[in-house]
């Protein structure tokens, strides 16, 4: 099966957070007509967490059977489960504490206070992701990403080795050039495992990195560059992040025809 990129231009970062959230809805119900459970993977960052809050704020997800919903993380910082900085405390207050999602689908990464040492916590998340799928890694349905002004995704930063590791699974950061240094990142194959990604960014200060991967930038020097579902990679972006992003990928026809799939969108109308 073939998988490219696409790109969605919306407006501005409240017109991106509501698309991304209808979407999310809208394939989650379809997807489980299909199947028991769905994975998904979530991001944190601005633009992250407001999709979130974007989806409990949408009457829609009253429709969706989160009982069988699994809330992953592409990555965490290093600090306590208290931490107003921890990714999943974020996620909790826009979303995960405002749907009736069970207790136990709700993976989030170690923390610095649970008395483990970082290596050993990327171990317990590996473990987890083992047990969830019956001693498989689980395919992730749909897996959120944003993208930082480097091009980073989840915590794999241009320049150090995360955004090349080879295996699939979780790795700790320990040179983070963002504090704090000390992070848990799922790798770029588990990622690229996904049969959906959604990356979502605003901003002029992510269109060059934008750009860059849609460019075909070094995986090594641009992390985004490397991101690849295996179904779907749709960058949800606003008017600022686009300014560096071929016509050809976000003229309508690009990226939506008649013959396509649900999988595939309806004409962003530029």
């Amino acid at each position: 099966m073939t998988t490219e990129r696409r790109v969605l231009v919306h407006p501005d970062r409240s017109a991106l957070a509501g698309s991304a959230a209808a979407r999310f809805i809208t394939k989650v119900i379809d997807l489980l007509d299909e199947r028991d459970e769905v994975h998904v993977v979530v991001t944190g960052g601005t633009v992250g967490i407001e999709v979130l809050a974007a989806i409990a704020a949408n009457p829609g997800h009253e429709a969706l059977d989160w009982s069988r919903v699994h809330i992953w993380w592409g990555d965490e910082r290093w600090v306590p489960r208290d931490s107003d900085d921890r990714n999943e405390k974020q996620a909790r207050e826009a979303l995960l504490d405002h749907v009736p999602l069970l207790a136990e689908h709700i993976h989030a990464f170690p923390a610095s206070d649970d008395g483990l040492e970082l290596e050993a916590a990327a171990d317990r998340y590996r473990d987890e992701l083992l047990a969830a799928g019956d001693g498989e890694l689980p395919v992730f349905a749909i897996t959120f990403l944003g993208v930082g002004p480097d091009g980073h995704i989840a915590s794999l930063f241009p320049e150090r080795e995360g955004p090349t590791v080879a295996e699939s699974g979780v790795i700790a950061v320990h040179d983070s050039p963002k504090p704090p240094a000390g992070r848990l990142s799922l790798t770029l194959p588990l990622i690229n495992a996904s049969e959906r990604i959604w990356l979502v960014l605003a901003g002029a200060d992510k269109a060059p990195a934008l750009g860059l991967a849609l460019a075909g930038a070094s995986v090594a020097d641009v992390p985004v560059a490397g991101v690849l579902g295996t179904r779907r990679t749709v960058f949800f972006v606003d008017e600022a992040a686009s300014a560096e992003v071929p016509e050809s990928l976000i003229a309508p026809g690009a990226y939506w025809t008649g013959a396509m799939d649900q999988d595939d969108w309806m004409p962003s109308g530029r």
